[in-house]
């Protein structure tokens, strides 16, 4: 399952596509049609043409894409280029398209041909061909096509019967036809691609101007068309050189698509050509690229070592967005003992800065790079320095997903809200699904941070269809750790499938989440010897990256309940060397909280409020409701029931609203024995409260937008964002747009 991407963002969240309305496509046929097993960036002529031929039948449009691949449908001519009609339903719509009259058969074939529906562009290659007007009589009146402002189909199928009725011959002597009343301008993609298919062997003019039409559909964000162009180009390209350039082109356009069996294939033809040292060493990048987005994370970081060392002489700014590529893959292998980021670390190191000013990606391999060679307090100004820029420059996909890996460095929540944001709305405006599912996943640990699982769910959602769709190796891991702050019965199994999978596949990163988030599940329980192990195994990591220093606080609480204070407090000197180069309130609240466990009397005291303080601040509500329990358990201890119950109330409120019910039980435990009768509260969300989306709907428009820019940002519709912005008003005790700032401002 995926995402069906059309030129302004999802297809259910089209503006301005008059066919979803006239033809009652609504809501839930516009999600039904949004989780169709299709993964691609549509021309918008073609997504009218689909819609308005299926009738905006949901099972219809859902059917039609199936055994398809995605450049076949981002060019539209996927459906008529298949040969799977079968039986009696192909069989019966050619015998009706012979029984035609010659010049209506030729002008029905002249509209399967052209997909996007232009019935001008038809009727002036009819006219070429020399069809009358009253051809489309006899067709029209056997319901096999209408030709009016647009040209429809009875069906999707008969288009393709139609087509593959005709003789190759006479299908390139069309395509030609089309090719010459198609502007040069206006249509170049179509002109080109009509070209493409009228050609009868190797032809470098063709190919030249496929390649252009490639530019053109990736300049507009349509990277499966672009690499759809480039596979034809190929195909058409006599010259060996040509032939390896447009290989790779086309495998890079396929691996940013999410296209890996595509990608493979033109790599294939790549390496089988006769390469200099630039190609090359593209090869042996695109090779690392594919090997990572299918989980061979291991492999693939050595192969972008090679690929960046071989780059070195080449091209500097692409052999260090290697070294990132390389770093990324390390990062994810089995690193127990740090595995390849000390040599990939030293490299960079070696390489040294290029002369210029530095780029985002060159501030933060700067940093990753100081991290492991010289400490995460040498590498703290890079890293901070790589997260306000990529939060604050223009998107791109250059770089990849790195980009949020200073921010959790940092224990910056903000920040890598910030850079996922923006990037996912690149990645889904471009059809760059090989990346979204890294954003999603780090979104969706964001989200459910904040205290949004219901959002975290369904970033979680999300990046399992893009998954499924692009058929990558990389292990899944958003929907467990939610699902181990929930503390419910579906996380265990959730954490045993990830690590089995993780630990067969040699993905490190996801077993250590694993871990994490079974630590996390445990505390929630009260299960602190198991939580222990958990933490424990997930903060193995040396160089405790994330998720090893995320679980350090878990391990911290684990050993305080279990009595063993010397591990414990090994696992507060690990956690300060990550919390204090970060300086955020989100690193403060955790350090302050994990020296409150190991403190007593004013000084532990002090400690809890000022985690309260600081998690408040960073409106991290998880974060903040778990250190109003732990100061509640520490004051009945400390015989302070009264004051205890308080914060134990405070924290059974707010954890029950997020719906972390485990440690929500915790606190209700911890009540009931102060003496206090605690009944068991549902998850129900505070009703004055804004959600995170809310929260940001409400900021962008305080900034100034309108409800259609801001749909545009989110990816939701004008309808959506008025909706979400009739409840802040209700929740703020407001009417207009004018009293947000106020408002806000005394929130």
């Amino acid at each position: 399952m995926a995402i069906l991407f059309g030129t302004r963002g999802p297809i259910g969240e089209l503006r301005g596509l008059p066919n979803l309305e006239i033809l009652g496509l609504g809501p839930d046929d516009a999600r039904a049609l949004l989780r169709s097993k299709v993964s691609f960036r549509l021309d918008r002529r073609i997504l009218e043409q689909i819609v308005a031929e299926t009738r905006g039948n949901p099972l219809a449009l859902l059917e039609l894409p199936r055994g398809l691949m995605s450049s076949e449908l981002a060019t539209g001519f996927g459906a008529i280029a298949q040969d799977s009609l079968t039986g009696r339903i192909e069989e019966g719509f050619r015998e009706r398209f012979s029984a035609l009259p010659a010049d209506s058969q030729l002008l029905a074939l002249i509209a399967a041909a052209e997909p996007g529906g232009d019935a001008a562009l038809v009727w002036a290659a009819a006219g070429r061909l020399g069809v009358p007007p009253s051809a489309a009589t006899a067709a029209h009146t056997d319901q096999i096509v209408s030709m009016t402002e647009r040209v429809v189909f009875r069906d999707p199928l008969v288009r393709s019967a139609i087509y593959h009725a005709a003789t190759v011959a006479t299908r390139r002597k069309v395509h030609l036809v089309l090719a010459e009343v198609s502007h040069q301008e206006i249509n170049a993609e179509r002109r080109g691609w009509h070209l493409a298919a009228a050609a009868a062997g190797p032809d470098e003019e063709v190919a030249a101007e496929l390649e252009r039409c490639a530019g053109r559909a990736r300049a507009r964000g349509g990277l499966v068309a672009a690499a759809a162009f480039l596979q034809r180009a190929l195909e058409l390209t006599p010259e060996p050189r040509l032939r390896a350039d447009r290989a790779l082109a086309a495998a890079k356009a396929s691996l940013n698509a999410g296209s890996f069996k595509v990608a493979l294939r033109m790599l294939a033809a790549a390496g089988s050509a006769s390469l200099d040292n630039v190609q090359r060493a593209r090869l042996t990048l695109l090779r690392g690229q594919l090997a990572f987005s299918s989980g061979a994370t291991s492999a693939a970081a050595q192969l972008l070592l090679a690929a960046a060392r071989e780059l070195e002489p080449l091209d500097i700014e692409l052999a260090r967005e290697t070294y990132l590529n390389a770093w990324g893959a390390a990062l994810f292998a089995d690193r127990a003992d740090a595995g390849d980021l000390p040599e990939i670390s030293r490299a960079v190191v070696q390489f040294g800065t290029p002369a210029g000013s530095p780029r985002a990606m060159d501030h933060l391999l700067d940093g990753l790079a100081l991290l492991v060679t010289a400490g995460r307090a040498a590498a703290a100004a890079e890293l901070r320095q790589a997260t306000d820029m990529f939060a604050r420059e223009e998107a791109t996909i250059a770089w990849g997903w790195m980009g949020v890996t200073a921010p959790f460095l940092l224990w910056d929540d903000d920040g890598a809200r910030a850079i996922c944001s923006r990037q996912i709305q690149l990645v889904r405006a471009t059809g760059a699904l090989e990346q979204l599912p890294f954003y999603l996943a780090a979104l969706s640990i964001v989200v459910a941070r904040s205290g949004d699982l219901a959002g975290a769910e369904t970033l979680g959602a999300e990046g399992a269809e893009v998954r499924a769709a692009t058929g990558t190796g990389l292990v899944a891991h958003g929907p467990m750790y939610v699902a181990s702050l929930r503390g419910t019965d579906p996380a265990t199994a959730m954490i045993e499938a990830t690590l089995s999978q993780a630990t067969e596949q040699g993905q490190g990163l996801a077993a250590d989440i694993a871990h994490w988030a079974a630590a996390v599940l445990h505390n929630g329980h009260g299960r602190y010897e198991e939580a222990l192990t958990q933490a424990q195994l997930a903060s193995r990591d040396p160089l405790d990256l994330p998720p090893s220093a995320w679980a350090l606080p878990e391990l911290v609480e684990a050993a305080v309940r279990t009595g063993k204070p010397a591990v414990a407090q090994e696992a507060l000197n690990r956690l300060v060397r990550t919390t204090a180069p970060a300086a955020t309130d989100f690193a403060r609240g955790v350090e302050a909280r994990a020296r409150a466990l190991l403190s007593a009397g004013p000084t532990a005291e002090e400690y809890y409020l000022q985690a309260i303080a600081c998690f408040d601040r960073a409106r991290l509500r998880g974060e903040l409701g778990r250190a109003h329990l732990l100061y509640g358990e520490w004051l009945r201890r400390e015989n302070r029931r009264v004051d205890g119950r308080s914060q134990l109330r405070a924290a059974q409120d707010l954890l029950s609203a997020i719906g972390m019910e485990a440690f929500a039980e915790r606190a209700r435990r911890e009540l009931s024995a102060t003496g206090e009768t605690v009944r068991k509260r549902a998850h129900v969300e505070d009703p004055t409260e804004l959600t995170p989306q809310e929260m940001q709907i409400a900021e962008l428009a305080i900034s100034g937008l309108t409800n259609a820019d801001i749909a545009e940002r989110l990816f939701i519709s004008a309808r959506t964002v008025e909706w979400h912005l009739r409840k802040v008003f209700a929740k703020l005790v407001i009417s207009s747009r004018k009293d947000l700032r106020s408002a806000l401002g005394d929130r």
